[in-house]
């Protein structure tokens, strides 16, 4: 709070329920002028707003979004730009999709902004785990508005804080990183065989829990079935993806939070900016993509710090379906003909003109521009994109191999959440040492711990004594792989995170006795 107040921008990475809307909600207040949060829920944006309004005794929020009656938007805009600052509207709140717009943008530079918010920042980095198009236009309004940067995400590793850094421009930013461990959470996995005794076994592990819960499944016909099956069993339950009407989507969302939904049946599409604390389960039917999405989603299990469970249901099989999702490959005639385009222009050219020049959707054009950007193809600068001068098969050349990066990454990130199911050792030392935390003795509360106890072993996770070639968070070379950083250790085993090639897994021993890592001789 210190920081926004004295006008630093700020990156706060903070677990769920840790009370990340007071660093910007308090400032907001003191300081003069309206704050734009940047939220990309409709519905969490009004409970915010809500919730601010009825602690103030006023409206001082507004919500601008698409959905809203136009006496309801003029209303909105009119206290922003009210120039009476004991009148005016103290928070401004929007959806992404909402600052694309040319005509949003334009009036909200018109505006005395004392900051801008942007809530769930990892979804501005292709690195993250959510990733969404609409969060890259940020960066073109806090340059344009000139204002410091308040970014709040409960999960980003290293690479994804970097990108967040750079994509919104947060110049001597101050990055508060806290701990990731949730320690009143359970860890368990259970090993399946067949689909269908995986299936019978999620089921019966919902039906024999205490709620209210949720249970992540893959696709949206799975979400649907076991949502079926549990209301026939009598659990009060529904289901939550992407292919359900808005409406029916809102019903759920509020189901859930006031208590006449017990269980929630989704896909990765239900869950951001619950603030529901008493969450007492969250079930994984499929393993996800990677250790970020599964940590922020067993982040929503347990806020009121009681007990509360994260149980995978892992099948090796399932990996295949993650490794298909992992895999995108870049169209060469695309990239080629977006770089000519780019490169006809005769001025800068804004996202919006392209994608009505290129008949691309806007997720695919993203996609394709950052791809370019990332490869050194084009610039990216506050009147929009313009092509740099070189030939359209380098430029296609060296945005596919920013492509086989990324999906490399994507790969490692499948097989890293493969090895926290599979592992021996601790399961929250694991999950903790992929964020780049340590955590010096076995946590005691995760199925691998219970096991070792049973048997009166301490468990075969890393300890505070266990010796280690490099300090975590050390940059190091590899011959092959390139330059990265030391992520944590577990039983013998160090992990690696490589900015090209991913996370990787050593032999400690091995490291030590062939030098196969160096301290790297360049800058962080």
């Amino acid at each position: 709070m210190k920081a926004v107040l004295e006008g630093r921008s700020v990156l706060c990475v903070m677990p769920t329920g840790s009370g990340k809307s007071a660093i910007y909600q308090v400032p907001a207040v003191a300081l003069p002028g309206v704050a734009v949060v940047i939220s990309p829920l409709i519905a969490l944006q009004h409970d915010q707003a809500d919730a601010i309004n009825a602690r103030a005794g006023a409206t001082r929020a507004h919500v601008i979004n698409s959905g809203m009656r136009k006496k309801d938007l003029r209303a909105a805009w009119d206290a922003a730009e009210d120039p009476d600052e004991a009148t005016r509207a103290k928070f401004l709140f929007l959806a992404p999709e909402q600052v694309a717009r040319d005509d949003v943008a334009a009036r909200l530079r018109s505006l005395d902004v004392s900051f801008v918010v942007v809530d769930e920042a990892h979804c501005v980095s292709s690195w993250g785990h959510d990733f969404r198009p609409d969060y890259l236009q940020l960066g073109h309004l806090v340059r344009d508005l000139r204002t410091p940067v308040v970014a709040l995400t409960a999960t980003a590793s290293h690479p994804v804080q970097k990108e967040i850094v750079e994509r919104l421009h947060l110049k001597d930013s101050l990055v508060i990183v806290e701990g990731f461990d949730r320690p009143s959470i359970h860890l368990q996995v259970l090993q399946h065989v067949e689909d269908a005794e995986k299936y019978e076994a999620v089921r019966e592990q919902v039906l024999g829990l205490p709620g209210p819960g949720l249970v992540y499944v893959a696709t949206k016909k799975a979400a649907e079935r076991l949502a079926s099956d549990l209301q026939e069993s009598g659990r009060r339950a529904d289901a939550y993806h992407a292919g359900r009407r808005a409406k029916d989507r809102e019903a759920v969302h509020d189901g859930f939070l006031d208590g006449s939904i017990d269980v929630v049946v989704a896909t990765t599409a239900f869950g951001m900016g619950i603030d529901k604390p008493d969450v007492r389960f969250v079930i994984h039917a499929e393993i996800s993509d990677s250790l970020d999405s599964y940590y922020q989603e067993i982040g929503r299990g347990g806020r009121d710090g009681l007990p509360a469970q994260a149980v995978l249901h892992y099948r090796p099989e399932d990996l295949s379906l993650r490794r298909f999702f992992a895999a995108k490959a870049a169209s060469r005639t695309q990239l080629g003909d977006l770089f000519r385009l780019i490169s006809a222009q005769e001025k800068p050219v804004k996202a919006k003109k392209l994608k009505e020049l290129s008949g691309l959707s806007s997720r695919r054009l993203t996609g394709l521009l950052n791809l370019l950007v990332a490869g050194g193809c084009i610039g990216d600068g506050v009147k929009g994109y313009r092509a740099r001068t070189m030939r359209v098969d380098e430029a296609v050349e060296r945005a596919v191999e920013q492509a086989e990066i990324r999906e490399r990454i994507d790969e490692s990130r499948v097989d890293m959440a493969r090895r926290y199911a599979e592992t021996r050792g601790c399961r929250r030392q694991f999950l903790l040492s992929y964020f780049g935390e340590e955590l010096s003795a076995p946590c005691g509360n995760c199925d691998t711990c219970e096991r070792s106890r049973s048997v009166g072993s301490p468990g075969p996770g890393a300890t505070a004594e266990e010796h280690v070639p490099f300090a975590v968070d050390t940059a190091v070379d590899h011959v092959e792989w390139g330059r990265g950083t030391v992520m944590g250790y577990e039983e013998g085993i160090v992990t690696v995170l490589f900015d090209t090639a991913g996370y990787k897994t050593l032999s400690t021993a091995l490291v030590e006795e062939k030098d196969l890592l160096t301290a790297s001789r360049l800058p962080a």
